[in-house]
Protein backbone atom coordinates (compact mmCIF):
# COMPACT_ATOMS: atom_id res chain seq x y z
CA UNK A 1 0.00 0.00 0.00
CA UNK A 2 1.35 3.47 -0.62
CA UNK A 3 1.91 5.45 1.60
CA UNK A 4 1.67 9.27 0.94
CA UNK A 5 3.29 12.67 2.71
CA UNK A 6 4.12 16.02 2.30
CA UNK A 7 4.19 17.06 -1.29
CA UNK A 8 7.68 19.13 -1.95
CA UNK A 9 6.98 21.79 -4.51
CA UNK A 10 10.18 22.19 -6.67
CA UNK A 11 10.78 25.43 -6.56
CA UNK A 12 10.17 27.30 -10.13
CA UNK A 13 9.28 24.27 -11.96
CA UNK A 14 5.84 23.15 -12.45
CA UNK A 15 6.13 19.31 -11.15
CA UNK A 16 5.95 18.13 -8.20
CA UNK A 17 8.40 15.82 -6.05
CA UNK A 18 6.87 13.81 -2.88
CA UNK A 19 7.35 10.92 -0.58
CA UNK A 20 5.49 7.49 -1.14
CA UNK A 21 6.91 5.73 1.94
CA UNK A 22 10.48 6.78 2.51
CA UNK A 23 11.20 6.99 -1.90
CA UNK A 24 10.96 10.03 -3.00
CA UNK A 25 8.55 10.16 -6.68
CA UNK A 26 8.13 13.26 -8.64
CA UNK A 27 5.29 13.84 -10.77
CA UNK A 28 5.91 16.70 -14.19
CA UNK A 29 3.75 17.31 -17.30
CA UNK A 30 4.02 16.96 -21.08
CA UNK A 31 1.46 17.88 -23.09
CA UNK A 32 -0.95 18.30 -20.40
CA UNK A 33 -0.65 14.48 -19.40
CA UNK A 34 0.68 13.80 -15.89
CA UNK A 35 3.81 11.50 -15.89
CA UNK A 36 4.87 9.95 -12.25
CA UNK A 37 7.98 7.96 -11.72
CA UNK A 38 9.93 7.06 -8.62
CA UNK A 39 13.19 8.22 -8.47
CA UNK A 40 14.16 5.68 -6.59
CA UNK A 41 16.10 7.34 -3.85
CA UNK A 42 15.65 8.83 0.06
CA UNK A 43 17.35 12.15 -0.98
CA UNK A 44 15.37 14.69 -2.09
CA UNK A 45 17.92 17.08 -4.02
CA UNK A 46 18.88 14.52 -6.05
CA UNK A 47 14.92 13.60 -6.74
CA UNK A 48 14.68 17.26 -7.30
CA UNK A 49 17.78 17.32 -9.26
CA UNK A 50 16.02 14.45 -11.40
CA UNK A 51 12.83 16.78 -12.04
CA UNK A 52 15.07 19.63 -13.54
CA UNK A 53 16.34 16.98 -15.83
CA UNK A 54 13.30 15.50 -16.89
CA UNK A 55 11.20 19.15 -17.53
CA UNK A 56 14.67 19.90 -19.54
CA UNK A 57 14.22 17.38 -21.43
CA UNK A 58 10.71 18.16 -22.35
CA UNK A 59 11.38 22.00 -22.98
CA UNK A 60 13.69 20.95 -25.65
CA UNK A 61 11.24 19.02 -27.37
CA UNK A 62 12.32 15.70 -26.43
CA UNK A 63 10.45 12.33 -24.97
CA UNK A 64 11.98 11.72 -21.07
CA UNK A 65 13.63 8.56 -20.62
CA UNK A 66 11.38 7.12 -17.65
CA UNK A 67 11.99 4.01 -15.50
CA UNK A 68 8.89 2.23 -15.57
CA UNK A 69 9.21 0.02 -18.80
CA UNK A 70 9.77 -3.97 -17.70
CA UNK A 71 11.55 -6.47 -19.99
CA UNK A 72 8.92 -7.73 -21.37
CA UNK A 73 8.29 -4.80 -23.71
CA UNK A 74 12.14 -4.69 -24.67
CA UNK A 75 12.26 -7.95 -26.98
CA UNK A 76 8.87 -7.08 -28.61
CA UNK A 77 10.48 -4.16 -29.56
CA UNK A 78 13.92 -5.62 -30.69
CA UNK A 79 11.80 -8.04 -32.95
CA UNK A 80 9.65 -5.48 -34.62
CA UNK A 81 13.19 -3.81 -35.29
CA UNK A 82 14.48 -7.09 -37.33
CA UNK A 83 11.53 -7.18 -39.29
CA UNK A 84 11.94 -3.73 -40.39
CA UNK A 85 15.24 -3.60 -41.04
CA UNK A 86 16.22 -7.10 -42.04
CA UNK A 87 19.69 -7.17 -40.46
CA UNK A 88 19.07 -10.28 -38.48
CA UNK A 89 16.85 -13.58 -38.50
CA UNK A 90 14.03 -12.11 -36.02
CA UNK A 91 12.97 -16.09 -36.07
CA UNK A 92 16.63 -16.78 -34.40
CA UNK A 93 16.09 -13.66 -32.17
CA UNK A 94 13.49 -14.62 -30.79
CA UNK A 95 15.05 -18.75 -29.94
CA UNK A 96 17.69 -16.30 -27.85
CA UNK A 97 15.20 -13.98 -26.31
CA UNK A 98 13.32 -17.41 -24.81
CA UNK A 99 15.81 -17.75 -22.91
CA UNK A 100 16.31 -14.26 -21.62
CA UNK A 101 12.73 -14.11 -21.00
CA UNK A 102 12.12 -16.96 -18.40
CA UNK A 103 14.78 -15.04 -16.09
CA UNK A 104 14.08 -11.37 -16.35
CA UNK A 105 10.40 -11.75 -16.88
CA UNK A 106 8.80 -9.43 -15.56
CA UNK A 107 11.73 -7.14 -14.28
CA UNK A 108 11.78 -3.34 -14.65
CA UNK A 109 14.19 -2.14 -17.30
CA UNK A 110 16.04 0.06 -14.52
CA UNK A 111 16.80 -2.93 -12.43
CA UNK A 112 18.52 -4.89 -14.92
CA UNK A 113 22.24 -3.92 -14.05
CA UNK A 114 25.30 -6.03 -13.77
CA UNK A 115 25.11 -7.58 -11.15
CA UNK A 116 21.54 -9.14 -12.49
CA UNK A 117 23.28 -10.19 -15.85
CA UNK A 118 25.43 -12.30 -13.51
CA UNK A 119 23.71 -14.22 -12.17
CA UNK A 120 21.75 -14.76 -15.13
CA UNK A 121 25.55 -15.89 -16.51
CA UNK A 122 25.66 -18.37 -13.78
CA UNK A 123 22.25 -19.45 -13.95
CA UNK A 124 23.09 -20.32 -18.17
CA UNK A 125 26.25 -21.90 -16.73
CA UNK A 126 24.51 -24.13 -13.98
CA UNK A 127 22.04 -25.50 -17.30
CA UNK A 128 25.28 -26.63 -19.01
CA UNK A 129 24.63 -23.70 -22.05
CA UNK A 130 28.30 -22.94 -22.89
CA UNK A 131 30.04 -19.81 -23.05
CA UNK A 132 29.81 -18.47 -26.13
CA UNK A 133 25.66 -19.52 -26.17
CA UNK A 134 25.86 -17.57 -23.38
CA UNK A 135 27.71 -14.82 -25.50
CA UNK A 136 25.26 -14.57 -28.25
CA UNK A 137 22.48 -14.11 -26.06
CA UNK A 138 24.31 -11.70 -24.04
CA UNK A 139 24.89 -9.55 -27.08
CA UNK A 140 20.87 -9.88 -28.16
CA UNK A 141 20.28 -8.75 -24.68
CA UNK A 142 22.81 -5.56 -24.85
CA UNK A 143 21.32 -4.89 -28.27
CA UNK A 144 17.79 -4.93 -26.74
CA UNK A 145 18.63 -2.54 -23.90
CA UNK A 146 20.53 0.18 -26.51
CA UNK A 147 17.09 -0.06 -28.20
CA UNK A 148 15.23 0.57 -25.03
CA UNK A 149 17.40 3.78 -24.48
CA UNK A 150 16.60 5.18 -27.97
CA UNK A 151 13.32 4.51 -27.61
CA UNK A 152 13.44 6.75 -24.24
CA UNK A 153 12.86 3.67 -21.88
CA UNK A 154 15.95 3.31 -20.45
CA UNK A 155 17.64 6.03 -18.86
CA UNK A 156 21.24 4.56 -19.24
CA UNK A 157 22.42 1.12 -19.78
CA UNK A 158 24.06 -1.14 -18.05
CA UNK A 159 27.93 -3.00 -18.29
CA UNK A 160 27.46 -5.99 -19.89
CA UNK A 161 30.28 -8.47 -19.82
CA UNK A 162 30.11 -11.99 -21.74
CA UNK A 163 31.71 -15.07 -20.59
CA UNK A 164 35.45 -15.97 -22.03
CA UNK A 165 34.73 -18.40 -24.66
CA UNK A 166 36.11 -21.77 -25.31
CA UNK A 167 38.59 -22.70 -27.53
CA UNK A 168 37.32 -22.93 -30.88
CA UNK A 169 36.77 -25.89 -32.19
CA UNK A 170 39.21 -27.72 -34.46
CA UNK A 171 37.19 -30.69 -35.72
CA UNK A 172 37.41 -31.67 -39.67
CA UNK A 173 37.50 -34.73 -41.67
CA UNK A 174 40.06 -36.79 -43.48
CA UNK A 175 39.13 -38.31 -46.67
CA UNK A 176 38.66 -42.00 -45.53
CA UNK A 177 36.76 -40.44 -42.22
CA UNK A 178 34.20 -38.26 -44.17
CA UNK A 179 33.70 -41.45 -46.98
CA UNK A 180 33.00 -43.98 -43.61
CA UNK A 181 30.43 -41.89 -42.35
CA UNK A 182 28.74 -40.93 -45.46
CA UNK A 183 28.14 -44.49 -46.06
CA UNK A 184 26.29 -44.69 -43.18
CA UNK A 185 23.70 -42.62 -44.31
CA UNK A 186 20.50 -41.98 -45.79
CA UNK A 187 21.38 -42.30 -49.89
CA UNK A 188 19.46 -38.46 -49.91
CA UNK A 189 21.49 -37.48 -46.95
CA UNK A 190 24.92 -38.67 -48.54
CA UNK A 191 23.94 -35.50 -51.24
CA UNK A 192 23.13 -32.85 -48.90
CA UNK A 193 27.01 -34.03 -46.99
CA UNK A 194 28.87 -34.44 -49.87
CA UNK A 195 27.49 -30.64 -50.92
CA UNK A 196 28.79 -29.45 -47.25
CA UNK A 197 32.41 -31.23 -47.63
CA UNK A 198 33.01 -29.73 -50.86
CA UNK A 199 31.55 -26.27 -50.71
CA UNK A 200 31.60 -25.86 -47.03
CA UNK A 201 28.07 -24.48 -47.04
CA UNK A 202 26.09 -25.07 -43.66
CA UNK A 203 24.01 -28.00 -43.96
CA UNK A 204 20.83 -26.77 -41.70
CA UNK A 205 20.72 -23.65 -42.87
CA UNK A 206 22.06 -23.54 -46.68
CA UNK A 207 21.84 -27.38 -47.69
CA UNK A 208 18.73 -28.61 -46.50
CA UNK A 209 16.32 -25.62 -47.40
CA UNK A 210 17.46 -26.07 -51.48
CA UNK A 211 14.20 -25.88 -54.03
CA UNK A 212 14.56 -28.13 -57.15
CA UNK A 213 14.42 -24.30 -58.88
CA UNK A 214 18.28 -23.27 -57.00
CA UNK A 215 19.56 -26.40 -59.18
CA UNK A 216 20.46 -26.24 -62.84
CA UNK A 217 21.48 -28.97 -64.06
CA UNK A 218 21.98 -27.63 -67.65
CA UNK A 219 24.01 -24.76 -66.33
CA UNK A 220 26.19 -27.02 -63.84
CA UNK A 221 25.27 -24.62 -61.11
CA UNK A 222 23.86 -24.76 -57.71
CA UNK A 223 22.60 -20.98 -56.27
CA UNK A 224 21.41 -19.40 -53.20
CA UNK A 225 19.51 -16.96 -52.91
CA UNK A 226 20.19 -13.04 -51.58
CA UNK A 227 18.54 -12.77 -48.34
CA UNK A 228 18.35 -16.58 -47.72
CA UNK A 229 22.20 -16.97 -46.15
CA UNK A 230 23.54 -15.77 -42.72
CA UNK A 231 25.08 -12.62 -44.25
CA UNK A 232 22.43 -12.42 -46.42
CA UNK A 233 24.30 -12.06 -49.82
CA UNK A 234 23.73 -14.58 -52.76
CA UNK A 235 26.07 -17.42 -53.89
CA UNK A 236 26.45 -19.64 -57.15
CA UNK A 237 28.65 -22.21 -57.10
CA UNK A 238 29.90 -24.28 -60.40
CA UNK A 239 28.76 -28.13 -59.62
CA UNK A 240 31.58 -30.73 -60.00
CA UNK A 241 30.91 -33.57 -61.97
CA UNK A 242 30.51 -35.82 -58.72
CA UNK A 243 27.60 -33.61 -57.44
CA UNK A 244 25.95 -33.02 -60.41
CA UNK A 245 25.62 -36.53 -61.20
CA UNK A 246 24.15 -37.16 -57.45
CA UNK A 247 21.98 -34.12 -57.46
CA UNK A 248 20.30 -35.37 -60.49
CA UNK A 249 19.77 -38.36 -59.24
CA UNK A 250 18.14 -37.31 -56.34
CA UNK A 251 15.98 -35.28 -58.09
CA UNK A 252 14.74 -38.11 -59.89
CA UNK A 253 13.86 -39.72 -56.11
CA UNK A 254 11.80 -36.40 -55.62
CA UNK A 255 10.06 -36.55 -59.06
CA UNK A 256 9.27 -40.39 -58.03
CA UNK A 257 7.97 -39.36 -54.37
CA UNK A 258 5.66 -36.84 -55.87
CA UNK A 259 4.10 -39.16 -58.46
CA UNK A 260 3.62 -41.35 -55.62
CA UNK A 261 1.98 -38.78 -53.27
CA UNK A 262 0.28 -37.00 -55.94
CA UNK A 263 1.61 -33.35 -54.94
CA UNK A 264 4.45 -31.72 -56.00
CA UNK A 265 7.60 -31.33 -53.55
CA UNK A 266 9.79 -28.35 -54.06
CA UNK A 267 12.71 -29.02 -51.59
CA UNK A 268 15.69 -31.02 -52.90
CA UNK A 269 15.59 -32.72 -49.62
CA UNK A 270 12.70 -34.06 -48.67
CA UNK A 271 11.59 -37.39 -46.37
CA UNK A 272 11.90 -40.29 -48.76
CA UNK A 273 10.80 -42.53 -46.06
CA UNK A 274 8.68 -43.05 -42.64
CA UNK A 275 5.77 -40.60 -41.21
CA UNK A 276 7.45 -37.44 -42.75
CA UNK A 277 7.73 -38.37 -45.89
CA UNK A 278 7.21 -35.43 -48.33
CA UNK A 279 8.46 -32.93 -46.05
CA UNK A 280 11.36 -31.67 -45.65
CA UNK A 281 14.13 -32.24 -43.27
CA UNK A 282 14.98 -30.08 -40.99
CA UNK A 283 18.45 -31.18 -39.18
CA UNK A 284 19.79 -34.43 -40.00
CA UNK A 285 21.38 -34.89 -36.56
CA UNK A 286 19.55 -37.83 -35.13
CA UNK A 287 20.83 -39.70 -38.56
CA UNK A 288 24.19 -38.13 -38.53
CA UNK A 289 24.96 -39.31 -35.27
CA UNK A 290 23.80 -42.53 -35.83
CA UNK A 291 26.11 -42.97 -39.12
CA UNK A 292 29.30 -41.58 -37.14
CA UNK A 293 28.53 -44.35 -34.37
CA UNK A 294 28.68 -47.04 -37.04
CA UNK A 295 31.24 -45.68 -38.54
CA UNK A 296 33.06 -45.43 -35.31
CA UNK A 297 34.10 -41.46 -35.53
CA UNK A 298 32.19 -40.43 -32.07
CA UNK A 299 31.52 -36.80 -31.54
CA UNK A 300 32.43 -35.46 -35.00
CA UNK A 301 29.20 -33.11 -36.22
CA UNK A 302 27.93 -31.66 -38.99
CA UNK A 303 29.95 -28.33 -38.67
CA UNK A 304 33.21 -30.11 -39.04
CA UNK A 305 32.47 -30.21 -42.67
CA UNK A 306 32.50 -27.06 -43.17
CA UNK A 307 35.65 -26.46 -41.54
CA UNK A 308 36.82 -29.17 -43.65
CA UNK A 309 35.47 -27.56 -47.03
CA UNK A 310 38.02 -24.26 -46.34
CA UNK A 311 41.12 -26.44 -45.45
CA UNK A 312 40.82 -28.47 -48.17
CA UNK A 313 40.32 -25.42 -50.65
CA UNK A 314 43.26 -24.16 -49.43
CA UNK A 315 45.17 -26.55 -49.44
CA UNK A 316 44.26 -27.69 -53.35
CA UNK A 317 45.24 -24.28 -54.41
CA UNK A 318 41.57 -22.37 -54.75
CA UNK A 319 42.49 -18.25 -53.84
CA UNK A 320 41.53 -17.16 -50.47
CA UNK A 321 39.01 -14.90 -51.98
CA UNK A 322 37.12 -17.78 -54.22
CA UNK A 323 37.13 -19.98 -51.72
CA UNK A 324 35.28 -17.50 -48.93
CA UNK A 325 33.30 -16.90 -52.17
CA UNK A 326 32.40 -20.27 -52.31
CA UNK A 327 31.78 -20.87 -48.55
CA UNK A 328 29.75 -17.97 -48.03
CA UNK A 329 32.15 -16.32 -45.53
CA UNK A 330 32.27 -12.59 -44.84
CA UNK A 331 35.33 -11.87 -43.12
CA UNK A 332 38.85 -12.98 -43.48
CA UNK A 333 39.70 -13.65 -39.76
CA UNK A 334 36.46 -16.05 -39.60
CA UNK A 335 37.51 -18.08 -42.12
CA UNK A 336 41.00 -18.34 -41.55
CA UNK A 337 39.71 -19.90 -38.04
CA UNK A 338 38.20 -22.48 -40.29
CA UNK A 339 41.49 -23.20 -41.81
CA UNK A 340 42.83 -26.08 -39.75
CA UNK A 341 45.92 -27.32 -39.39
CA UNK A 342 46.64 -30.89 -39.09
CA UNK A 343 48.99 -33.39 -37.03
CA UNK A 344 49.41 -34.46 -41.27
CA UNK A 345 49.92 -30.93 -41.99
CA UNK A 346 52.81 -30.07 -39.18
CA UNK A 347 54.44 -33.20 -40.38
CA UNK A 348 54.25 -32.53 -43.91
CA UNK A 349 56.11 -28.93 -43.25
CA UNK A 350 58.74 -31.27 -41.28
CA UNK A 351 59.42 -33.45 -44.00
CA UNK A 352 59.93 -29.94 -46.68
CA UNK A 353 62.14 -28.54 -43.73
CA UNK A 354 64.37 -31.40 -43.76
CA UNK A 355 64.40 -31.79 -47.48
CA UNK A 356 65.32 -27.94 -47.79
CA UNK A 357 68.03 -28.14 -45.22
CA UNK A 358 71.03 -30.22 -47.07
CA UNK A 359 70.47 -27.46 -49.77
CA UNK A 360 70.97 -24.12 -47.29
CA UNK A 361 74.19 -26.09 -45.80
CA UNK A 362 75.34 -26.48 -49.08
CA UNK A 363 74.59 -22.65 -50.10
CA UNK A 364 76.20 -21.63 -46.89
CA UNK A 365 79.61 -23.75 -47.57
CA UNK A 366 79.50 -22.19 -51.46
CA UNK A 367 78.15 -25.34 -53.22
CA UNK A 368 76.22 -25.40 -56.22
CA UNK A 369 72.39 -25.93 -55.92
Amino acid sequence: MWVHSQALRGRGHMGTVYRRGRIFWIQYYRQGVAIRESTRTQDKGEARRLLREREGQIAKGARPVTTRGTWLQAPADLVTFYEAYRSRDPVEASYRLAHLDRYFKATRLSDLDSSMITRYVVRRQAQGAANGTIGVELATLRKALRLAHENGKLASLAVIRAPKPAALRSGFFEDEAFEAVCQELPVDLQVAARIAFVFGWRIKAEVLPLTIRQVDLQAGTLRLEPGTTKNDDGRVVYLTPEIGSLLRDQIDRVRALERELGRIISRVFPHLRGKHKGYPWKTIDKPWRRACRKAGYLGMRPHDLRRTAVRNMVDRGVSGRVAMQLSGHKTRTVFDSYHIVSSGDLQDASLRLSRTKPLQNQTQHGGAL
